[in-house]
C-alpha cells in the first residue's frame, strides 16, 4: 500500500544548516574532561598524578635552572658562597658552566682544535643530504640515496681523516664525543637494513646451505652481547688476517656494531615476512615474476611497512649501545662525558651528574626524534584505511 508522503508531518522537506560543534566537546576543557577526569577514578589518579608531579618536579626545577650555575671558566664558579663572603659553603646546583666549557670537547673529542670545522662541515653536508631524503613527497629519491649512502661518506672519510688536499691527517684515535656516536649509528643503521633483509630472505631460502648459514649467523650474534662482538672485532678480528695487516680500531668497532645490529634487524624483517598473506606471493608468482622482482616489488614493501616499529626500535637501541665502544677504549658522547669528570679544574659534587643529564638528554632528543619520525611515517603509509 503506497504512503501519502504529503500527510505526514515528522517528514523534513528541507536539509538543515550545519551548525558549529557544542562548545563543550571542543578545546582544551574537553580533551581534559575525556581523557583526565571522565570517571571520578580517573579524576583521583589525575589529581594523584599532579601532585607527585609538582612535589618532584619543584626540586627538580630549582636544582636544574633557578639554582644552576650557567656561565664559568671552573669549579669555583660552581661553589656558592656564605653571607660573610669569604668561604665556599657548598655547591650550587646543576654547573652548567662545567657543560659550556667543556662543550667542544663533547662534541668532537680530542679532534684539533683549529680543525673542528671539518667535523662541522661534515654535520652540515649530513644534514642537508638526509634532510629531503626524510621528506616523502621530495622527488628524485633515488639521487638523494646515492648522494646520502655513497658519496657523503666518502666526502666525510676525507674531510675528517684528512691527509688530502692540504688537509692535516687526524687519525681516528683523536675522534670521539658525539662525532664517534653519530658515525657508528649511521653507518650501523645503513648497512644493518640492507644486510638485514638479505638475512631474512636467506633464511627463508629453499637452498640448504644459503639457509644454513643464515640461520648460523643470526643465531651466533644474538646469542652473545654486544660487548663480546665488540671484543671480538676489535682483539680477536686481527689474529685472522695475514700478517702485517692491519685494520683501523674503529673500522672494527664499526663493523662489530653492524653486523650486530644486522642480526637482529633480520629477525625483525623475517617477521614482517610471515606476516604477508601466502595469496602475495601466490598472486606474484601467477604473474610470472621473478623471485626478486616478486620479494622487491610485492612483498618486501609490505613486510617492510608491517615491521617500521621493530626496525626503529632497532635503530634506537643501536644508537644506544654505541656507548659500550668504550669498552674497547673508543670514546663516544658517554665516554668522553665520563673521561671529562677527572679534569681537576672542574672536580665538584655536582659536575659527575650534570654532564650525565647532558648526555642522556642528548641520547634522549636523537632518539625521540627517530620515534616521532618513525609515527610520521607509519600514518603516511598507513594508505589502507584512509578515505
Amino acid at each position: 500500500m503506497a504512503v501519502d508522503t504529503d500527510n505526514i508531518a515528522f517528514v523534513r522537506r528541507q536539509l538543515l544548516e550545519p551548525q558549529q560543534t557544542p562548545r563543550q566537546d571542543i578545546g582544551p576543557l574537553a580533551w581534559a574532561r575525556k581523557n583526565l577526569f571522565a570517571t571520578p577514578f580517573d579524576a583521583v589518579l589525575t589529581v594523584a598524578a599532579l601532585a607527585v608531579i609538582i612535589w618532584a618536579g619543584r626540586g627538580l626545577v630549582d636544582w636544574l635552572f633557578i639554582q644552576a650555575t650557567w656561565f664559568g671558566t671552573d669549579r669555583t664558579f660552581c661553589a656558592t658562597v656564605d653571607q660573610g663572603g669569604i668561604q665556599p659553603s657548598g655547591w650550587s646546583g646543576a654547573c652548567w658552566a662545567f657543560v659550556g666549557d667543556k662543550f667542544g670537547f663533547f662534541m668532537f673529542g680530542s679532534y684539533p682544535v683549529d680543525e673542528r670545522w671539518r667535523p662541522a662541515l661534515v654535520f652540515l653536508l649530513f644534514a642537508l643530504s638526509l634532510a629531503p631524503l626524510l621528506m616523502p613527497k621530495v622527488p628524485y629519491k633515488g639521487w638523494n640515496a646515492l648522494v646520502a649512502f655513497i658519496i657523503m661518506p666518502v666526502i666525510s672519510f676525507f674531510l675528517l681523516h684528512g691527509g688530502v688536499f692540504g688537509l692535516e691527517p687526524v687519525e681516528t684515535a683523536n675522534w670521539g664525543g658525539l662525532l664517534v656516536t653519530l658515525i657508528i649509528s649511521y653507518v650501523g643503521i645503513v648497512v644493518s637494513l640492507p644486510v638485514g633483509i638479505l638475512l631474512a630472505l636467506g633464511r627463508r631460502s629453499e637452498l640448504g646451505v644459503v639457509r644454513m648459514v643464515c640461520i648460523a649467523f643470526i643465531e651466533l650474534i644474538r646469542g652473545v652481547p654486544l660487548i663480546t662482538v665488540l671484543f671480538l672485532a676489535s682483539y680477536m678480528l686481527p689474529l685472522f688476517l695475514p700478517p702485517g695487516t692491519n685494520i683501523d680500531k674503529f673500522l672494527r668497532a664499526i663493523i662489530g656494531v653492524a653486523m650486530f645490529a644486522s642480526a637482529y634487524m633480520a629477525e625483525v624483517i623475517r617477521g614482517g615476512l610471515q606476516a604477508i598473506p601466502k595469496g602475495q606471493f601466490e598472486g606474484a608468482d601467477s604473474l610470472g615474476l621473478s623471485y626478486w622482482q616478486k620479494m622487491g616489488l610485492i612483498v618486501m614493501p609490505q613486510a617492510i611497512k608491517l615491521v617500521i616499529p621493530g626496525i626503529v626500535n632497532t635503530f634506537i637501541g643501536m644508537f644506544k649501545d654505541t656507548s659500550l665502544v668504550s669498552i674497547i677504549s673508543m670514546y663516544d658522547l658517554l665516554g668522553i662525558v665520563r673521561a671529562s669528570f677527572a679534569d681537576a679544574a672542574w672536580v665538584t659534587a655536582v659536575t659527575p651528574l650534570t654532564g650525565l643529564i647532558f648526555a642522556g638528554f642528548v641520547f634522549w632528543l636523537f632518539c625521540f626524534s627517530m620515534s616521532r619520525y618513525s609515527n610520521f611515517i607509519e600514518r603516511y603509509l598507513d594508505t589502507g584505511h584512509k578515505r
